[in-house]
């Protein structure tokens, strides 16, 4: 965790009521783990927030998200880096430049949507619309071709209408996101939310989520084989669940890989060869030069 708290009260989250008011780790403290992570011998961090875009605004010398990322891309020994999860509103173009130009920032980052209705994001006090997030989109996937976009999206907010859903579904097909958690609207007390009494019925969203997910599921496999048959890296985290023969890893874009091999690879990042594409996995064999 690099920051606690949240400041953007959305109106179904209970976390700023929670958790309080955004509050940043100082950078040395930051740098001082993944420091003390690399010489225990990981090769890859997280940095956790609410919301990591807004990291640093509330320190006594102030420093952008991007400059901490950075920081601890300057880090000997430390080969991969991943965040979560980033606002909307808040992700800069600076931020985007920074992982464009990184060889150690994951080719992955999860943005939310939420709702692609412009009328309901306001409803949800999002601050940002349809159109603003489209044009982000837009600008993340010219700028870093590779990047695989992942988001959530809560179906069945109060108010919502089939209209709304509707451009939902629309940004869905625009954005072309390589995954998405997707979620029915629960009521949460103490959030403005859950006082509306414009509240959607079950079976009207049952049928919206359903819906959803069919297309959420068609584009997620359609894109899921796209690196089949090429060779890449990835790093090694555990022995299978499954098969104690494969060990399990993930690209650099998040996407998961099953390989035959013993513990002595754990922890280490080798070439791939991806054989075949299961739908939202990948079985492989490593590769010469590994």
């Amino acid at each position: 965790s690099i920051m606690r708290g949240c400041n953007n009260f959305c109106h179904y989250c209970i976390v700023p009521y929670t958790r309080g008011r955004e509050r940043s780790r100082d950078v040395e403290s930051i740098l001082n783990e993944v420091l003390d992570l690399k010489q225990k011998g990981y090769k890859e961090v997280t940095l956790l927030g609410q919301n990591v875009n807004s990291y640093g605004k509330n320190l006594e010398n102030p420093i952008s998200f991007a400059k901490l990322l950075t920081m601890v891309e300057e880090v000997e020994g430390i080969e991969r880096i991943r965040f979560m999860t980033s606002h909307p509103k808040d992700l800069s173009d600076e931020l985007i430049e920074v992982m464009k130009n990184s060889k150690k920032i994951c080719r992955h980052l999860h943005l939310p949507l939420q709702s692609g209705s412009s009328r309901i994001l306001k409803l949800m006090n999002r601050k940002y619309d349809k159109e603003q997030y489209l044009e982000l989109a837009a600008k993340l996937r010219r700028e870093i071709p590779d990047l695989s976009l992942t988001t959530d999206i809560i179906v069945g907010f109060p108010g919502e209408t089939e209209e709304d859903f509707e451009d939902t579904m629309d940004v869905v097909r625009k954005v072309q996101y390589d995954s998405a958690f997707t979620f029915i609207y629960s009521k949460r007390t103490g959030t403005p939310a859950a006082t509306k009494e414009d509240q959607v019925s079950p079976e009207v969203v049952k049928d919206r989520f359903d819906r959803l997910l069919h297309v959420v599921q068609e584009i997620g496999s359609q894109k899921a084989g796209a690196l089949q048959g090429t060779v890449q890296k990835v790093l090694i985290e555990e022995i299978n669940a499954q098969d104690e023969h494969l060990v399990t890893g993930r690209l650099s874009n998040n996407s998961v890989v099953h390989v035959p091999g013993g513990a002595d690879l754990i922890g280490k990042i080798v070439n791939v060869s991806l054989d075949e594409c299961k739908g939202f996995y990948y079985l492989g064999t490593l590769a010469e030069g590994r």
